[in-house]
């Protein structure tokens, strides 16, 4: 079978009860910070919070009355799992998941709400892949794949319809790259109607599967590093997807872990957006300049899902505003006199900062022993704020540097 536009219309049809047709949101808010207009397709607006629910409904749509009986196995680092899983229920079909050892919790926690069994193995998506397959053999259940299927690469290709409804305007979409589904089907649907709008894929640095593969010009397996954008981070692009790719994608961009984070940031406090690590990536992307985009571009970004645990929203959130120069730890050094702790959070407090914590550093800080050193953790206005309270604390007398510490 070859995924065509026909199969991307049908898919739409097939499952148009079952999915959200999703909202596309213009980013106002992050003008600024844009090299053009920019619309933000919301897929954690899905029942399962990602895309996924296209294509494994899609995909769960086409089993036979005796594979829906024998049930259902797939390995997933947690969308495609969720999906399956919520589609596997409504549908009166078993699933069974496996999911790699340090899947978020977020993600397992809501497979197994589905109705899903759920089992860990490996420490990587191609380990949980190799023992699903296992599963597949022994248990002859029918193996639904995350991303290299007709069905589910035709599935995920409904997002590119309705973004031609949406925004016809739109001269640009920048959309995540895993396995590749996403991008394939979404690009299908779009540029067999309107081959002059241009599609960029992003990866994660530490998962460039797509990227290298296009570079060497076949498919070829690399190695990952951990990343926040556990969602693409898979060694091997799709087969079936691969060839979609290098037809229809204009080019593809890596980002790095930090910009990952900035952007995921970035859409939560500034357009109230919650966003996965993988779901930021075109965001990273666009701040970082990579795309050949100008003022008079309309893009569209695919926020793929905002399955995200909320601690680790917490420490993005925290090294985001140290970034930014609203959160920091401030080295004093002053006198060990009575009333010198008093007269430095006075100086903070009328400078208009907040102390959060307050930390004094005699025995084990590199100072005379008449000194010491104060560390003060403060809420700021920004970086100009704070370096006006240090020069503030030098016309006083006092030593006061930025100090990276544990928040760093």
């Amino acid at each position: 079978m070859t995924v065509t536009l026909a199969a991307v219309r049908e898919a739409r049809e097939r499952i148009h009860d079952g999915i959200v047709r999703t909202p596309v949101v213009p980013a106002l808010a992050m003008r600024d910070r844009l090299p053009c207009a920019l619309h933000v397709k919301l897929e954690s607006a899905q029942r399962t919070g990602s895309f996924k629910d296209r294509g494994a409904l899609n995909r769960m749509l086409d089993l036979s009355d005796d594979e829906r009986k024998s049930g259902v196995v797939t390995a997933s680092a947690g969308n495609h799992a969720q999906a399956v899983a919520y589609h596997g229920a409504r549908l009166g079909v078993s699933v069974e998941v496996v999911m790699p050892e340090h899947t978020p919790l977020v993600k397992v926690a809501n497979t197994r709400g589905f109705g899903a069994g759920v089992r860990f193995h490996g420490a990587t998506l191609s380990d949980a892949m190799t023992e699903a397959r296992r599963i597949e053999a022994d248990d002859h259940r029918v193996f639904v794949h995350a991303f290299d299927d007709d069905r589910v690469i035709a599935g995920q290709g409904t997002l590119g319809l309705e973004l031609l409804e949406q925004v016809p305007e739109m001269t640009a979409v920048v959309v995540p790259i895993g396995g590749g589904g996403l991008i394939s089907g979404t690009a299908i649907a779009i540029r067999e109607q309107r081959p002059d709008i241009r599609i960029f894929g992003v990866e994660a640095a530490a998962a460039p599967s797509a990227l290298a593969s296009r570079r060497a010009g076949h498919v070829v397996h690399i190695e990952t590093r951990d990343t926040i954008a556990d969602g693409i981070a898979v060694k091997r692009v799709g087969d079936r997807t691969f060839p979609l790719i290098q037809r229809y994608v204009d080019d593809i961009v890596a980002v790095e872990e930090p910009r990952i984070a900035a952007a995921v940031h970035l859409l939560l406090e500034r357009e109230k957006f919650m966003a996965e690590g993988a779901g930021a990536t075109p965001l990273a992307a666009l701040i970082d300049g990579q795309l050949p985009l100008h003022k008079d571009d309309v893009a569209v970004m695919v926020l793929s899902g905002g399955n995200i645990d909320v601690n680790l929203v917490g420490r993005i959130i925290d090294r985001g505003l140290v970034a930014d120069g609203r959160l920091a730890r401030l080295s004093v050094m002053v006198r060990d006199l009575p009333g010198s702790l008093a007269h430095i959070t006075r100086l903070v407090a009328d400078a208009g900062a907040n102390v959060l914590e307050v930390a004094h550093r005699r025995a084990f800080a590199d100072i005379g022993v008449r000194d010491v050193k104060i560390i003060m953790y403060l809420e700021t206005h920004g970086r100009d704020h704070l370096t006006a309270i240090i020069d503030l604390l030098a016309r006083d007398g006092m030593v006061a540097r930025v100090d990276p510490g544990e928040w760093a």
